[in-house]
């Protein structure tokens, strides 16, 4: 039989994890859209100063799903490489070691922070549990609260979330605590903390996977690999429309000032879900596209120092949850991939969470830069060594922000999406999922395994692997 035509919108992890399975199993034609000149989206890399940096700070997670983890391991060979986590937090004043660990928590804790954290535990512990959620609207910052305490919520988890999402805790639906926080009660910190005692660890903690030319090189092996199955890539590609037919779409795009049309038996798109919406054709009755326009994506500048001297700090990562502090966290990738080439100077790698419409936005990389340096002279990381140059990158959906009552609007949204046959949405932008790169490639993989040797597309079996994405937690 002539196989199906796959167009799949999106060349990220998850776009690219489809093509690979499709291609390499012989299951369909794929050809991929992509509106950048490269693969991998906000998981790629780009070369700056003799490095390989990311777009903000990634690893891969031991997690990562099995099959999963073998072909990536089989994709990079030996340039997979196995590495101790070694980050730190700002906790008033002070560096705490991330992932925590026991000896360092007890030395540099701050003592008032412990004596509220014992007793938040305490109270918990209490039958009177005066600070439970029990009664009350469920929210971000009540669930953190119930299950964390006051202390750590004042100090970290609140400040952090007003940073990073721009919203105010009781703001935030409760799906953001449960699925962006793993260790969402006391019992579950101890426990990683404790994890990172020897003899007790478990396989993987406290130790990630990074490749040796960035993070992007995952996304450039698996495009690598479709492509030598058989799968076409068209960049600078920018999706107009996605018009629904009688027997398949037809999918038109802009490309270097130039219209083109593709037709599909399939549309599998990765890019974001409210972009989608728009593309559609028929449009989607007018309450669906508002539901499209009531979620929305949170922005982030990626600010870029290369410095004149050969390494920073020791440490991988610094998160600096503090509201004086205007960045949320600092990455140095040469330590990632524990490099000592070039000698000479290393990069470091400032996120700075916004909204495009924030002043900030439109603000000059010298402007951007100074404002890094302050930050970390605040946080008592100055900057000594000259700084060479200063590059940004804008990331118009870096984060989905789950506002209370978003869920609403998505599931209404993803409800149309669902009644058109053939088209599927899927990845972190298309299911608008706060997910980690290894969640977006299983979800290819779940994708791929739904469509037969026949070419039918099994809607039962994706329900049911819709199930287990609701399950997904963010590794941290």
């Amino acid at each position: 039989m002539t196989q199906p035509h796959v167009v799949i919108l999106g060349a990220g992890p998850a776009g690219l994890g489809a093509a690979f399975q499709l291609t390499r199993h012989r299951l369909a034609r794929v050809t991929v859209l992509e509106r950048n000149a490269g693969v991998g989206g906000n998981a790629g890399s780009f070369e700056l100063a003799g490095l390989h940096v990311d777009y903000g700070s990634h690893r891969l997670h031991p997690a990562c799903d099995p099959a999963v983890l073998q072909d990536i391991r089989m994709l990079l060979g030996d340039d997979l490489l196995d590495r101790p986590r070694h980050g730190r937090i700002r906790l008033r004043g002070r560096w705490i070691h991330f992932p925590l660990k026991p000896l360092d928590l007890a030395l540099k804790l701050p003592p008032d922070f412990a004596v509220g954290v014992a007793g938040d535990f305490a109270l918990k512990m209490s039958p009177l549990k005066s600070f439970s959620a029990n009664g009350k609207h469920e929210n971000f910052a009540s669930i953190l609260e119930t299950g964390l305490g006051w202390t750590i919520c004042r100090d970290f988890y609140f400040p952090y979330a007003r940073k990073v999402w721009g919203v105010e805790p009781e703001k935030l639906s409760a799906i953001q605590a449960r699925r962006r926080v793993s260790a969402g009660s006391l019992t579950k910190m101890v426990r990683k903390v404790m994890a990172a005692v020897p003899g007790l660890k478990p396989p993987g903690a406290g130790r990630f996977f990074y490749p040796r030319r960035g993070f992007g090189q995952i996304s450039t092996a698996y495009y690598q690999a479709a492509c030598e199955n058989g799968a076409e890539f068209r960049f600078n590609a920018s999706v107009t429309a996605v018009e629904k037919q009688a027997d398949g779409f037809t999918v038109s795009y802009r490309r270097d000032g130039h219209t083109g049309s593709l037709a599909a038996d399939y549309v599998w798109s990765t890019i974001p879900i409210t972009v989608l919406a728009r593309c559609l054709q028929p449009a989607p009755p007018p309450e669906y596209l508002q539901a499209a326009e009531s979620i929305d994506y949170r922005a982030m500048i990626l600010i870029y120092l290369v410095l004149a001297q050969p390494q920073f700090s020791e440490y991988d990562a610094h998160y600096f949850p503090e509201t004086h502090i205007a960045v949320s966290r600092l990455s140095e990738p040469k330590n990632y991939a524990n490099l000592t080439e070039p000698a000479g100077c290393t990069v470091l790698c400032a996120e700075l969470p916004c909204a495009p419409n924030d002043a900030v936005w439109g603000q000059s990389d010298e402007e951007l830069g100074r404002m890094v340096s302050h930050s970390l002279e605040a946080a008592g990381l100055p900057v000594q060594a000259p700084v060479q140059q200063v590059v940004t990158r804008r990331l118009r959906q870096a984060y989905p922000i789950y506002r209370q009552g978003y869920e609403v609007h998505f599931e209404r949204l993803d409800e149309w999406l669902s009644r058109l046959d053939g088209l599927l949405s899927f990845g972190r932008q298309g299911l608008f999922a706060h997910d980690n790169t290894h969640h977006a490639l299983y979800m290819a993989y779940c994708a791929a395994a739904c469509l037969d040797q026949n070419g039918r597309f099994d809607d039962r079996r994706w329900q049911e692997f819709r199930q287990i994405f609701e399950t997904h937690v963010v590794e941290d």
